[in-house]
């Protein structure tokens, strides 16, 4: 195949039009492109706010059993620094229920309650200071026990998250459409928000999670659909990473796209700090929620002037020793056949040819180095950006 014109000429091109990039006009759609974000009712829940305009929020939960505190305490403070933004702990008996007073005192973040088949646990747990519950009424033993629930969170602000999943639909739902199909899900969430209404209490996030990720999205759509509650998105079992982290990336990913999505869990079969990694990366890739620098790099072919891969580590070194946490696009391409139309997708990039690189802003040849410099060029451009971004004068 023949090589382009610019290599041919060698030329550089002055800007990503030159070799049939996006115009401007096309990077400022592309740039906007983005379903508006589903409407539901904002959710108090400790500390923070789910729902409404409010940032999608990160959770997890502890691994270690919640009736040893010493393990728990710090395993919970680990995913605090870690950045989880709520975190759950199961309370199954009286000795892990002793345990919550000294967790809500130890963490910054809401603490949140899983509650399975014994309500005396989710009141128990509201009193020591848990900041939300999460119940599923279909294994709690019945509406009354369900209602005692519901008057605790409503007398001591805390919240519920209605959690329904296949194992514990109602038998009339099981009946009435044969399996546990995503409707049933959908009418058993409603079924128990409904309830909730009727006794005067709407601090309610709910979820309707599946193993299986096309059920999972229908059932979301669904309840997105039919109710303005805040959303927990979960791929619930999603197994061990790299494959359960990809699980959830398409299933939470397709939803948040969507717009739909107020707090986020992957659940993976590993250490929790990598669950909550896995989340902040799944809301920068939907654009759902940006909050650190992202990287563009090329997936390197025979054409590259530079090893790509080295490079971009060195990058990402940079920008973590540099202290360089906002978000900023930046590309790192290795030959000129697509560095000037794709460096446009990105706010700084550097593109390497013909024994020499060049540093985009927004597709624009800004300045050029030999290869030995150009990372620090690089970084001189990302920083001049930034500050120009903030308004600080360079």
């Amino acid at each position: 195949m023949a090589g382009t014109a610019e290599e041919a000429s060698g030329r550089w091109p002055d800007s990503a039009a030159d070799v049939g990039g996006p115009t401007e006009k096309d990077t400022k759609k592309r740039r906007d492109f983005r379903p508006p974000r589903r409407k539901s009712i904002e959710v108090r829940v400790g500390g923070i706010v789910l729902g409404g305009e409010h940032p999608i929020r990160v959770q997890t939960m502890t691994t270690s059993r919640t009736s040893d505190l010493d393990a728990v305490l710090a395993e919970a403070r680990r995913l605090e620094e870690s950045g989880a933004e709520l975190i759950r702990v199961t309370v199954r008996d009286a000795e892990s229920l002793a345990n919550v007073p000294a967790l809500k005192a130890a963490l910054r973040v809401p603490l949140v309650a899983d509650i399975h088949f014994d309500y005396r646990m989710a009141i128990g747990s509201m009193d020591a200071g848990a900041d939300k519950v999460r119940i599923n009424p279909g294994n709690i033993g019945g509406e009354e026990r369900f209602r005692e629930v519901v008057r605790a969170a409503a007398a001591r602000g805390a919240a519920i998250r209605i959690g329904i999943n296949s194992g514990s639909l109602e038998r009339d739902l099981l009946e009435k459409y044969g399996y546990p199909c995503p409707e049933a899900l959908r009418d058993s969430a409603l079924r128990w928000v409904e309830r909730c209404e009727s006794w005067g209490f709407r601090n309610i996030v709910i979820s309707v999670k599946s193993s299986d990720v096309p059920a999972m999205v229908e059932s979301y759509r669904l309840v997105a659909a039919a109710c303005s509650y805040p959303l927990h998105l979960g791929v619930t079992e999603a197994g061990p990473p790299p494959y359960g982290t990809i699980k959830s990336a398409v299933g939470m990913g397709a939803l948040l796209l969507e717009g739909i999505g107020d707090t986020i869990r992957v659940s993976l079969t590993a250490d929790s700090v990598l669950e909550i990694q896995a989340g902040f990366d799944i809301l920068q890739a939907a654009g759902r929620r940006l909050t650190r620098p992202e990287l563009i790099a090329c997936p390197t072919c025979g054409r590259k002037e530079i090893d790509v891969e080295k490079m971009a580590a060195e990058v990402k070194a940079e920008l973590g020793r540099r202290g360089i946490r906002r978000p900023i696009k930046i590309s790192i391409l290795g030959c000129v056949v697509n560095g000037p139309g794709e460096a446009r997708e990105a706010d700084v990039g550097i593109a390497v040819g013909k024994g020499k690189g060049v540093v985009f802003r927004r597709g624009e040849v800004v300045r050029s180095a030999e290869v030995s410099a150009i990372t620090d060029a690089l970084m001189e451009e990302i920083e001049r950006f930034l500050a120009e971004e903030s308004g600080v004068e360079g």
